[in-house]
């Protein structure tokens, strides 16, 4: 953070100089790394924003050194899923999209052979949201090997029918396997019910009534949207999303989203292989918070690079992270101990 930003922030009401001040020193011992911004509010109060130098990219594409301030957009990566499943609940209360019980492969009625398939009838819109599509996926090779499976899709000539194509190897709604697949089919329902490609659809009834004017959304070959990874969004534009949802939807008065859908897409509908509950794209867990003597609930977006929106309803905190360890297997690391050691560790209720 520069010296004006610092001296803007610390005139914030609620900002904390404690916090900042553990927040640089362990950037600057070295025991946080690959840090592009750190921003947290607390009832609506900015407690902590940082901003830092560092290299970055665009979906892939090297940006070089990005010096980031309030200003700059940023990858979210996997965090755009959950932005997108706030989009999905907007267009149900609305009646746009189909229910989550919904038959998920009749909402591309163009493959008759695969709505032929007995036991892909069993796949609802649900499984799509929640993961468990039951289908074969494998994100776990690195984003610039062609056999990862949303890099694949991404260089099909069909990317609905490679996702609905993959082989069955469980039980729908069984078994949590990440797919980044499953959400293009989320995207491509909510711009075939909406009428409107998913960019237009999120500024017209989510960006723009939290006056978020600036924002990219990166697209595959074909010009379809990201639904899985392609949002771009500023910090500060980031957190007015985690604080609508604190808000239980709503934001200066109008109703954005419905409070059933964020309670539903708050509660574990599965769980992950490292122990997680994990609702509607949302990732679900629990810390200590010392300010409340015991563990609390918290939720999460998670994108690849250590991209974060950590939400604590109880203590009413929204916390956004970028960074850039794109693709490496430790990039949970300092996001989470920001969240854990620096957050919540020196959070006091307010």
């Amino acid at each position: 953070m520069t010296s004006a930003e610092q001296s803007t922030a610390a005139q914030t009401p609620g900002f904390d100089p404690g916090i900042h001040r553990k927040l640089v020193a362990g950037i600057e011992s070295g025991l946080l790394r690959d840090l592009h911004v750190v921003l947290a509010a607390s009832a609506g109060d900015v407690i902590l924003e940082h901003y830092v130098e560092g290299i970055d990219e665009a979906w892939g594409r090297p940006l070089g050194n990005v010096a980031f301030d309030a200003g700059t957009l940023h990858d979210l990566r996997s965090v755009t899923k959950s932005v997108v499943s706030l989009l999905y609940g907007i267009a149900l209360d609305r009646g746009l999209v189909p229910p989550p019980e919904a038959p998920l492969v009749a909402q591309f009625p163009e493959y008759t052979d695969l709505a032929a398939d007995p036991a892909r009838a069993k796949i609802t819109v649900g499984h799509a949201l929640t993961m468990t599509l039951g289908m074969e996926w494998d994100e776990n090779r690195p984003y610039s090997d062609p056999l990862n499976s949303e890099i694949a899709m991404e260089l099909a000539p069909d990317r609905y029918r490679f996702v609905l194509d993959r082989p069955i190897i469980a039980e729908p709604g069984s078994r949590w396997i990440y797919s980044g697949g499953s959400f293009a089919l989320v995207g491509a329902i909510i711009a075939r019910g909406t009428g409107k490609a998913l960019p237009d659809f999120a500024r017209e009834v989510l960006f723009a009534p939290l006056g978020i004017e600036r924002f990219h959304w990166s697209a595959g070959n074909d010009g379809v949207a990201s639904a899985a990874s392609g949002l771009r969004l500023t910090a500060p534009d980031l957190l007015k999303i985690g604080q609508l949802l604190l808000r239980n939807g709503l934001w200066d008065g109008q109703r954005i989203v419905s409070q059933e859908w964020i309670e539903v897409s708050f509660t574990p509908a599965t769980s992950t292989p490292d122990g997680l509950g994990y609702g509607r794209l949302w990732f679900i867990g629990d810390a200590p918070a010392p300010a409340f003597g015991a563990p609390k609930p918290w939720l999460a977006g998670f994108g690849n690079g250590g991209q974060r929106l950590w939400l604590m309803p109880d203590a009413d905190i929204a916390a956004v992270m970028y960074a850039g360890k794109y693709n490496a297997w430790d990039a949970w690391v300092t996001p989470t101990q920001i969240w854990r050691e620096i957050i919540l560790a020196n959070f006091l209720k307010r």
